[in-house]
């Protein structure tokens, strides 16, 4: 399929905004469109996410990519925010595909995000997108929302469910929230280092977005993360060197959790994530080791 007549939902996130401008003029989810017009290629409309959409709005559209969802990494993690990050996702999800339901002529796709914390705490496991889910908050959000997703396989549409991995990106995200550390020269690996830190660079986010929208034999999981894996201590490493910083200061878990409260235990979760059906359906990355995704980033 082409890229025309595709519907974004989290298009004025990081990843949204990046890929936004591949598309042939699509039309934007958001709470506040008015607000909102940072690619004026765009058409921009109203949603919550917990309200069942109109026929209208979606009518004609040929793919939706849905990536809205609470914040996970922004602020600790109170009862109250957890809660966004749980509704955000499962209710949202939800509230979409009946909206999808009500529409007499519908997508041929829906590439609906998900994440690798849907693992949960694997070490010493090659984690591919046929392996179960893990035990944890995250893991039990990622479970939820995919299975919402799934019910419109039920309404003859391809399902996609993107697991993304830490995405890369120097304004946005873990990255930028890591760098400011980095630079002082007062960063370190988190605890031990050994634990698997499943990354990806935010081109090939958007890459692998496309390629689910386009290629028809792409369904089910997918694990959105670069083919190098790589342990905290090895990224750590990798990005002083890249920064020409040193890294010999272990970051403490204490530390973190009392910054990030429970979201600091996810800091910690041994996830040697594969990209098997990515690779399988021919999908080539950009970005496929470290260095070469640093030297672009940074």
């Amino acid at each position: 399929m082409d890229l025309k007549d595709i519907v974004v939902t989290g298009g004025t996130g990081f990843v949204g905004n990046r890929l936004l401008p591949r598309l042939d003029h699509p039309l934007v989810l958001t709470r506040s469109p008015e607000k909102h017009h940072s690619d004026p290629t765009a058409d921009y409309a109203y949603w919550n996410s917990d309200n069942i959409l109109e026929p209208e709005v979606l009518e004609g559209c040929r793919g939706i990519v849905h990536l809205a969802g609470e914040p996970i990494a922004e602020g600790r993690w109170t009862t109250e925010k957890k809660q966004r990050i749980r509704d955000s996702r499962v209710i949202g999800t939800r509230c979409l595909v009946k909206s999808l339901a009500k529409l007499e002529k519908r997508p041929d796709v829906l590439v609906a995000a998900s994440a690798v914390g849907y693992y949960g705490h694997r070490p010493g496991v090659e984690l591919t997108e046929d392996s179960e889910a893990g035990e944890g908050f995250l893991s039990d959000v990622c479970e939820e929302w995919e299975a919402e997703a799934i019910e419109a396989e039920h309404l003859g549409i391809r399902v996609c469910r993107v697991r993304l991995g830490i995405v890369l990106e120097p304004s946005a995200g873990a990255l930028e929230k890591m760098l400011p550390f980095f630079k002082l020269g007062i960063a370190g690996p988190l605890g031990s280092g050994r634990q698997y830190f499943p990354w990806v660079h935010v081109d090939d986010i958007v890459g692998i977005l496309l390629h689910c929208l386009q290629n028809p034999n792409v369904k089910g999981p997918v694990n959105a993360v670069a083919p190098e894996s790589l342990s905290n201590l090895k990224f750590t490493r990798k990005l002083g060197k890249a920064l020409h910083r040193p890294t010999l200061l272990p970051v403490p878990r204490f530390g973190l959790k009392m910054l990030y409260g429970e979201f600091a235990d996810s800091l910690f979760d041994d996830q040697k994530v594969i990209p098997k059906a990515l690779q399988d359906s021919g999908y080539h990355f950009q970005f496929p080791d470290l260095e070469a995704a640093l030297k672009d980033l940074l």
